[in-house]
């Protein structure tokens, strides 16, 4: 049987592969390395478990806690604007790819230092400010990476691309959650940092890799160019399936926001937040791994659809967990909480693959960049603006947020239904 890698590709056909055929299954090795590495580095630093369990374990106060989703997400998002403009005067996306990566890699390295050497609320700054930095960092990275895969790989295979290498992470990191519930892996302030800096290293090595990308390099037409504010915004003015589409993606990000939620009902019974990391962390990456190809597969041959069936799914995922744990007060501890966060995982793994391949597929070459940079900017104030929803929570319990959700990720489904299939050929 041929490699999954192999399977990735496929056999190129047609006029529309001819110019990046040569090289493409070198390129989509690339791809599948350098993503795998940074993938597998993104979830040894969760902000939703590793950090919040590191910075409780160095007491730091809960505000800086509390602070750690919100900087990742939305620092990852909003200063995507902002950048797109010096992404599309590049000739290369590459460079901005592999940069992004390598400030990634130095902000864990400082995110692990400042756990070896600091605590309480100095440890909780600097580990809040590398974060900050990373997101940033982050930011680069994802604007320029939807190009980057539109140059150097056809339409049909980019899914596949990116959906071996979210599985492949997912087996490394599974690995890890393995060792912290059996008791093989410490987790204390002192190993979690280890496995920190390896993270950062990863970044580092996964830089230099994407650099050897065979990308062509094109000479932007910058003739009558407008770089005002207005020209940046105005797809979202002028593109009715744009609107649409960020739409749809606003509503299905509460398939991300979620996860913490479900962690608070299954703490309702009591079991401590040590006790259930490992249980999560292995939820969380076994669901990447059965998901994330399989959805990749089928986005590539409708992204519109795959974002219909996993805002379904998490609609249906919600309910249910809200409903128990409304009726019961709790889930059943770190085995219900897991199971919770294993269906809740591949809701958002259809998500993340649908809406990654839809952006890339709808938009032209010359606009794919500006386009990634204002639905992220919109869908990062969104995400700012979830933050209301842990305010609600601390009100009326996690249990009626979870089913918030469950209407809102439906809604988000049925608005993706008036997307246009954009994978046909």
């Amino acid at each position: 049987m041929s490699d999954p890698v192999e399977k990735a590709f496929g056999e190129i056909t047609g006029a529309e592969s001819a110019q990046i055929k040569k090289g493409e299954a070198r390129n989509g090795l690339v791809h599948v390395i350098a993503l795998t590495l940074t993938k597998t580095a993104d979830a040894l630093i969760d902000p939703k478990l590793v950090l919040s369990w590191l910075l409780t374990a160095l007491s730091a106060p809960g505000a800086m806690i509390g602070l750690l989703v919100p900087v990742r997400e939305a620092g990852a998002l909003l200063p995507q604007l902002a950048l797109a403009r010096r992404v599309e005067a590049s000739p290369q996306r590459k460079r901005f790819w592999a940069a992004g990566s390598a400030v990634q890699g130095i902000a864990a390295l400082g995110i692990a230092a400042a756990a070896i050497l600091m605590s309480g609320a100095a440890a909780g700054a600097v580990i809040v400010g590398c974060l900050a930095v990373l997101a940033v960092a982050r930011s680069a990275a994802s604007v320029s990476h939807k190009d980057a895969l539109a140059r150097t790989i056809t339409k049909r295979r980019r899914g596949a691309i990116t959906g071996l290498a979210a599985s492949v992470a997912a087996v490394s990191v599974f690995g890890v959650g393995l060792m912290m519930a059996s008791g093989l892996f410490e987790v204390a302030v002192a190993p979690l940092a280890a496995i920190i800096a390896l993270a950062g290293a990863a970044f580092l090595l996964a830089s230099v890799i994407f650099m050897t990308l065979r990308e062509p390099a094109k000479t932007p037409d910058t003739e009558d160019d407008d770089s005002s504010l207005a020209a940046l915004v105005e797809p979202i003015v002028s593109d009715g399936q744009l609107r649409l589409f960020v739409a749809s993606r606003a509503a299905l990000a509460v398939t991300a926001l979620a996860p913490p939620f479900i962690v608070m009902l299954s703490a309702a019974s009591g079991r401590s937040a040590l006790d259930q990391l490992g249980p999560l962390v292995m939820a969380s990456t076994a669901a990447s791994v059965l998901a994330s190809y399989v959805w990749g597969r089928l986005s590539d041959r409708s992204s519109r659809q795959t974002l219909m069936a996993a805002g379904a799914l998490g609609a249906a995922v919600f309910a249910v967990v809200g409903g128990i744990g409304l009726a019961l007060g709790e889930l059943g501890g770190a085995f219900g909480g897991a199971a919770a966060i294993f269906a809740a995982q591949i809701a958002y793994e259809g998500v993340r693959a649908g809406r990654k391949l839809h952006l890339t597929d709808m938009a032209e070459d010359a606009f794919r960049a500006r386009y990634t940079a204002l639905s992220n900017t919109l869908i990062g104030a969104a995400l700012l603006a979830g933050g209301l929803f842990g305010i609600a929570a601390d009100r009326f319990g996690p249990a009626p947020v979870l089913l918030a959700f469950a209407v809102i990720a439906a809604l988000g489904a049925v608005l993706a239904r008036g997307l246009e299939e954009v994978q046909e050929d």
